[in-house]
């Protein structure tokens, strides 16, 4: 479900922000911006998932090295010792975000520490840019680039078939890579380095999902969407000669080289009328298994087949679990039981309603069971239980008739995969989260097994707005596909998301900044009301009228005392009420679509913005009058806030590269702006806690400042700038929103275009979610280095409390004998001083009971000798070493 992420990125690019030129001219008269760094501790608000995982990689030689990818927000690394992902691509900055759309991912069964990386998120004018292939020779700890001469679709219409890009099981250093838009296949013989297209390859693709569409999206043609090889037809190092080839095309769907490349052909004897979205080899067997669908989805998909291909007599068998008149979904997830190659499983990944289908084969695909079936309609008997405790908004608030259920199995599962080295865990992908087993074996035994989400740390929803009261809970959010949370504890996944209503996309929030207990929400709906309202801080809703005309939430503004609301929904004009929505009345003197907010002192105050003007309302939304403010920007990519307790002070940010684009500043109620000179660009603006010995409030915005992108504080209102996150903390297009919490100085919420809500503490005044972490007593550890490469190499790290009282946080200190480096954490913060480190725990991972442990794991750089640390100590007591 991505609808928003379209939207998004059609907004950036309006905003122009995606393409470079001059800055603006300055037309204020303050001082030059400075610029200075801080450090920052960057974490995610926990919501565990919220976004589309179109693809999961597992590697075929070394156990527990996974990957998945996500359509918008980059792509992850399992960690076995945690059971969580890290993220791999936050280093995508500005001006790359379309590299967090992530249409592939190969991983190295060769070499296990290298791993590819197709990136690119539209194929069409929305991304200006076009897509490359990133390779790393350390798991993802690192990347280089090759830009490619076409573009890529991460977030495109077929972007769950397959995987386009694929590495040689034999000759590791030739990889091929799968391109849209009737680009063909392409090869690299280099590692990835370099890039020629297969001119032999005879068949670029033809299928669109709408032709007609003048966007440019759906009329894409979908073009070469996976390669498999068969490893059986190669040995040692020689490039394997048998390729097999999927294509977007219903009559010509599969083809093969067995030349390793040289040549190709159509592969005889192939049905037609369907597209094969995915073709899983098993070369112990001699099989090709085939998943078709009518459409390439990933939402959509009405009639499919199973095929089994016998590579050596070229014999095709119908091995479809349900006759073609029965199936009204498409078939996509695919996978065989590398330890049992006879076990095939399957998904109906485009069946919506009641549920998706899961399909499982002990036979080759000569019968099938499934994961749920009808006993007496619409009762139906499951043969797992989902447990989704650790995060427990997947159940959608809802209570749904049978024969739905909440949790869902899922729904657009075209990611499905057997660990390779355990016949019991399976990874599958939904438009919400990953999902997953480890006790798949009691399918076939008749006992049911267990379905939980495999998801934590893998952040992935489209963040629209934000807002952190002065009271209650620190941030409440307005997200894309999943409505919005409210977070009492940023280390937490919520219990459930905004419900009654439950908007398909949370567009626009807000608070009455003297009665933070109201809150205000408005969000794009399939049908139903658009705007809701709470008097607990969030914690429960109600649903307000939408007046007429209503066709998507807009942006909306609360008085300061709650006591009226003016609201600019997509669809008609403005619109205000008092009291809680029962009744709405027409704005004049402001146009429909205009961005809206309030001032946070005079509760009749309200502003707005559209098209360069700015316009203020003094009586409560009812008549508003254009300002005489010149030199604003032109364009609509503007975000604007009044600031708390400043009446009539008022920031505004936004613009385009040729025009009018920066931060401008009015105390005056939008009479008249000044520009900030040395603020080349700015997107967002937001308002947090006052430093110490400041009056004023911080400010944090998503900005160009000195030739550089990043996210910048300042405490002098403007007079000088720090930036505060890095090159390795970008997370690609961060221009929706960013708040600072009024609780905590230093702490500020950026909203991201896929990678959630990230937070970031200052380590020079902020405080973290939990308690400053210096426990003592007994502990011991035990310190693995996984793997090995020249230069580098890979540790596990696991801190034992052995004593008899539980940590309330931990703090880990050794010391490298030879020089080592770490080049990345994760499940643990770090600090490094010469040969000196000391990790510290994360939020969500500071209390150990006694006897409890706590694991965490790094890559490091090493030259010479790789020796294990010889002592850790922890609260400055000594830990035994195992």
């Amino acid at each position: 479900m991505r609808r928003t992420r379209i939207l998004t990125a059609a907004l950036a690019l309006a905003a122009g922000l995606l393409t470079g030129g001059p800055p603006a001219a300055l037309a204020a008269e303050t001082p030059p911006a400075a610029l200075a760094a801080d450090t920052y501790t960057w974490r995610n608000a926990r919501i565990d998932g919220g976004g589309f995982v179109p693809g999961i990689v597992f590697n075929r030689s070394e156990p527990d090295l996974a990957y998945a990818r996500t359509d918008i927000g980059g792509a992850y690394r399992w960690q076995e010792a945690t059971k969580t992902w890290t993220p791999l691509l936050d280093h995508i900055g500005w001006d790359d975000w379309g590299h967090t759309g992530v249409v592939s991912v190969a991983s190295d069964a060769v070499d296990p520490d290298r791993v590819y990386a197709a990136v690119g998120t539209y194929t069409n004018d929305w991304d200006p840019g076009n897509g490359a292939v990133l390779r790393s020779a350390d798991r993802g700890a690192t990347w280089q680039k090759t830009g490619l001469p076409f573009k890529l679709g991460g977030n495109m219409p077929g972007r769950g078939m397959g995987e386009r890009l694929a590495v040689d099981p034999h000759d590791n250093d030739v990889l091929y890579l799968g391109a849209p838009s009737g680009k063909g296949l392409w090869r690299s013989t280099d590692a990835g380095v370099t890039w020629r297209q297969v001119t032999s390859f005879p068949n670029p693709g033809n299928y669109a999902q709408d032709p007609s569409d003048t966007s440019g999206y759906a009329s894409d043609n979908q073009g070469v969407t996976w390669v498999t090889f068969d490893e059986s037809t190669g040995s040692g190092s020689a490039a394997t000669k048998t390729v097999y080839v999927g294509v977007a095309d219903k009559e010509n769907a599969v083809y093969r080289s067995t030349d390793a490349g040289a040549t190709w052909e159509r592969l005889p004897g192939q049905p037609t009328g369907y597209l094969a979205h995915k073709g899983v080899l098993d070369a112990e067997n001699g099989y090709l298994y085939l998943a078709y669908s009518d459409t390439g989805g990933p939402y959509d998909g009405g009639k499919g087949r199973l095929y089994r291909y016998a590579t050596a007599t070229g014999t095709w068998t119908d091995i479809s679990p349900a006759a073609e008149a029965d199936t009204y979904f498409g078939f996509s997830g695919l996978t065989v039981d590398r330890q049992h190659p006879g076990t095939v499983m399957a998904t109906a990944y485009s069946s919506w309603w009641p549920d998706t289908q899961i399909f499982r084969s002990t036979d080759s695909g000569g019968t099938w069971t499934q994961a749920w079936s009808y006993t007496s309609y619409p009762e139906r008997a499951n043969r797992y239980t989902m447990d989704v405790s650790s995060a427990p908004w997947l159940t959608w608030g809802a209570n749904p008739a049978p024969p739905e259920q909440a949790p869902k199995l899922g729904w657009m599962t075209e990611a499905l995969e057997i660990d390779p080295f355990d016949s019991d865990r399976m990874m599958y992908g939904t438009g919400a989260t990953v999902y997953g087993t480890e006790n798949l074996t009691n399918w076939d035994a008749g006992s049911k097994f267990t379905i939980t989400p495999m998801v934590r740390g893998l952040e992935e929803t489209a963040v629209n707005d934000l807002a952190s009261p002065p009271s209650g809970a620190p941030l409440l959010s307005a997200l894309g596909d999943i409505g919005g949370f409210r977070h009492t504890d940023l280390t937490k996944v919520p219990s459930t998301m905004f419900t009654s209503p439950n908007f398909t996309s949370g567009t626009s929030l807000d608070y009455a900044e003297t009665k933070p207990d109201t809150v205000v929400r408005v969000g794009d709906h399939d049908s139903g009301p658009h705007i809701a309202f709470s008097t607990d801080n969030g914690a429960t809703w109600f649903a307000g009228t939408d007046p007429s005309g209503v066709s998507g939430g807009g942006t909306v503004a609360a008085g300061a005392d709650g006591g009226r609301f003016v609201w600019s929904p997509a669809g008609t004009g403005v619109r205000y009420t008092t009291g809680f929505g029962t009744s709405w009345q027409a704005s004049s003197g402001i146009p429909a679509g205009a961005i809206v907010e309030s001032d946070r002192v005079d509760p009749l105050t309200f502003y707005g913005f559209k098209s360069g003007t700015f316009y203020v309302s003094t009586d409560g939304g009812a008549t508003f009058t254009a300002s005489a403010a010149t030199g604003l920007p032109s364009g609509d990519g503007v975000r604007f806030k009044a600031l708390p307790g400043g009446e009539g002070d008022i920031w505004l940010a936004g613009g385009a590269p040729d025009g009018a684009y920066g931060l401008w500043h009015s105390v005056d109620g939008g009479a008249s702006f000044t520009r900030l000179a040395g603020v080349e660009q700015a997107d967002t603006i937001g308002f947090g806690k006052a430093a110490p010995g400041a009056s004023y409030q911080t400010l944090y915005t998503s900005a160009k400042i000195a030739g550089v992108r990043g996210v910048f504080r300042s405490t002098d209102q403007g007079a000088t700038w720090t930036r505060i996150n890095d090159d390795a903390h970008q997370w690609g297009w961060t221009g929706a929103a960013i708040t600072g919490d009024p609780r905590v100085y230093g702490r500020v919420y950026v909203a991201t275009n896929g990678r959630g809500v990230v937070y970031g503490d200052t380590s020079g005044g902020g405080t973290g979610p939990g308690p400053d972490p210096e426990p003592t007593g007994a502990c011991s550890v035990t310190y693995t280095v996984t793997n090995q490469w020249a230069g580098g190499f890979q540790a596990d790290v696991r801190l034992t409390n052995t004593g008899t009282a539980p940590w309330n946080g931990w703090s880990l200190n050794w010391s490298f004998p030879n020089g080592q480096k770490v080049t990345q954490m994760w499940n643990a913060e770090h600090t490094v001083s010469g040969a000196a480190v000391t990790a510290r725990n994360t939020g969500w991972n500071g209390t150990v009971a006694a006897g409890s442990s706590v694991g965490f794991g790094f890559t490091g750089a090493w030259s010479g000798s790789n020796g294990k640390p010889a002592a850790f100590t922890l609260g400055g007591g000594s830990c035994a070493v195992g």
